[in-house]
């Protein structure tokens, strides 16, 4: 019997009976079942239409017509292991190089961010000849083990911190260490790492990699402070070690103006290594690391053969390929800026309404609204932005998600087809919703008095 011919019940039976439940669905109290979608909207069993706020994997737009027909005349003429030479893999990182400073110039591919992540780790740790890596207060790099070792997000709900694992604070000029209003709030977290690498230092130990996301996104949508990157890969390579540079979110045109995170810290900036995944297969799995000659060549002369069986296999290189053309013909990134700053803009007034509004982030279509219960004391209100999340989904059919330490901030990262209609549309139920919320908070503190 095929899954889309049941009823949403009896998929929900058979998921809770064969599916481990450590795997959790969107909105798990009364999930949505998706039967099929297109563009920036998803389609329920009853042919109910989402617009889909999150879903940043489909990255073109869910079933792209282009994306899908690539894959399909590809897996029609040939699929197979990729240590038969063919011309696709070749093109894809060709057209990729270009996207990227001149220095990253070899490409590893692979099938999902964390294989990518994890390949990172071990080719900053051949390179250099040392162990210890810093990352970001509440980052997440991948759900292999060796990256929940250098996840803080979830190590701390389980093993604890390695030893040769050491934690940065998160870059957040809204509620962190440093905030706007210090005179350089970059160089004062680049020199909480500096610190850090000192303090590694006197304990015998070295650095192999400073291992960020161009932009926290499990950290609460942040846009790191200029000249931080910068400053900290001086620090990092002056201590030997390399900065690796998380794109798997962030890629490929998400912030409108560049093409890659890490190009909004300025055009002196280049990471040693940097990561990707998620959009650059459209939803297939697809996923590579780019790097220098000089790290690429450690890696080899360890001797050990890598292979990845389906690591930039013909299809998944087509689709690549696909998405790159979609990307400019369709100019993506050109509407990741416009519709963003529209969306930023509207978030923005809507702010100066609704106190529950702290603060309003963002970069292109990759947006934070973080909801308070104090502006002064930045309380999360962690249960309001829960609230807002179910109820967009059940009276306006509006798919959006919360992200942070304390799942406060409404987050942002749709297909990069979303229009200045649905952003007006999402913002004019947020509102609606927040007034609905504040009205009915009043009521209870009056009925109190």
């Amino acid at each position: 019997m095929a899954l889309d011919k049941l009823k949403k019940e009896e998929t929900l039976a058979m998921r809770k009976r064969l599916i481990g439940q450590s795997c959790r669905l969107f909105y798990s109290d009364d999930p949505v079942k998706i039967v099929r979608a297109r563009g920036q909207y998803l389609f329920d069993e009853k042919d109910q239409r989402y617009l889909d706020c999150i879903s940043n994997v489909h990255h073109v737009g869910h079933c792209h017509p282009s994306v899908t027909k690539a894959a399909a005349a590809q897996m029609d003429l040939l699929n197979t292991n990729s240590r038969f030479l063919h011309d696709n893999i070749v093109l894809y990182a060709d057209r990729l190089s270009a996207t990227l400073p001149e220095r990253l110039c070899v490409f590893y591919f692979v099938n999902s961010g964390s294989e990518a992540n994890d390949l990172a780790l071990r080719l900053a740790q051949q390179y250099t000849q040392h162990e210890d890596v810093i990352v970001l207060d509440h980052a997440y790099h991948g759900h292999l083990k060796s990256l929940i070792d250098i996840s803080p997000y979830k190590f701390r709900k389980l093993a604890g911190q390695k030893e040769w694992v050491h934690v940065a604070p998160l870059p957040d000029t809204y509620r962190g260490i440093y905030r706007e209003n210090h005179p350089n709030p970059g160089q004062a977290y680049a020199d909480t790492v500096k610190d850090l690498i000192e303090e590694v230092h006197r304990k015998g130990r070295k650095i192999s990699a400073f291992f960020a996301e161009s932009l926290p996104s499990v950290g609460g949508q942040i846009i790191l402070p200029q000249g931080y990157s910068a400053k900290v890969a001086d620090y990092v390579r002056s201590a030997g070690g390399v900065f690796v540079a998380d794109e798997v979110q962030t890629g490929f045109g998400r912030l409108g103006s560049h093409f890659w995170g890490f190009q909004q810290q300025g055009e002196c900036f280049c990471p040693d290594i940097v990561t990707m995944g998620k959009p650059m297969g459209n939803g297939h799995p697809l996923a590579c690391v780019a790097t220098t000659v000089e790290i690429a060549g450690a890696f080899t002369a360890n001797g050990v053969e890598y292979f990845n069986t389906f690591g930039g296999n013909p299809v998944s290189c087509a689709v690549g390929l696909a998405v790159l053309d979609v990307i400019e013909k369709e100019d993506l990134t050109g509407n990741a800026t416009r519709v963003g700053a529209h969306l930023i803009d509207l978030l923005t007034k809507l702010q100066t309404r609704h106190q529950l509004i702290g603060d309003v982030r963002g970069a292109g279509l990759f947006v934070g609204l973080e909801l308070v219960t104090d502006r002064e004391k930045k309380t999360p209100a962690t249960e309001t932005a829960a609230l807002v999340v179910k109820r967009l989904k059940e009276e306006d059919k509006i798919c959006v998600s919360t992200d942070g330490p304390w799942e406060n901030v409404l987050k942002f990262k749709p297909p990069m087809c979303f229009s200045m209609e649905d952003a007006e549309l999402a913002v004019q139920c947020i509102d609606r919703i927040l007034t609905d919320i504040e009205a009915s908070d009043l009521k209870l503190e009056k009925d109190d008095i």
